[in-house]
């Protein structure tokens, strides 16, 4: 005998759908004109605009992953593909000698500023746009609620590393 399946009813069911399609079209057409204004990939935008809303223009690597909820890999490719461009530096951390900073560059806050209005444009038109200022408010609510929710959970990124035992031994062992 099997043991009945969790159901979602056809409300959440619509909510859940609804919010995927929305973010996945909203997604599509902010990568477009990041690509367009700034040869942006989205994470790429995210750290720049992450280290631009800081206050010293800098975060270490560990903590701007989890921010943007990728891997600590993925964002180091990211960070070495906007330091070819003189958009980012990395230097090693003051606190931490295994950790690596990200400072936002000169030339990383002008083409923010070069993406931004097209960006707030693609906004405006597609998400607030059908929306009243009271649905803005209660959507921003409902989202930060179910993300706050989410985050109690870390991100992979913040999870700790699994350390390479040498064969045969146990963690009684060592």
């Amino acid at each position: 005998m099997t043991s009945p399946r969790p159901s979602l009813d056809a409300t959440q069911l619509g909510a859940y759908f609804a919010l995927i399609e929305a973010s996945s079209l909203l997604k599509h057409a902010v990568e477009q004109q990041l690509r367009e204004a700034g040869d942006l990939s989205y994470v790429q935008f995210q750290l720049l605009a992450t280290l631009g809303d800081s206050p010293a223009g800098s975060q270490r690597m560990t903590d701007l992953a989890d921010g943007v909820v990728y891997s600590r890999s993925g964002l180091t490719y990211q960070a070495q593909t906007l330091e070819k461009r003189d958009l980012v530096t990395r230097t090693p951390s003051s606190d931490d000698e295994r950790s690596t900073t990200v400072t936002i560059t000169d030339e990383g806050r002008a083409v923010l500023a070069r993406v931004f209005p097209g960006h707030i444009a693609v906004l405006d038109d597609l998400l607030f746009a059908p929306l009243s200022r009271s649905d803005v408010e209660t959507l921003a609510d409902i989202l930060a609620r179910a993300r706050d929710h989410m985050r109690q959970t870390p991100p992979r990124s913040a999870a700790p590393r699994r350390s390479k035992k040498p064969a045969g031994t146990t963690d009684q062992a060592r």
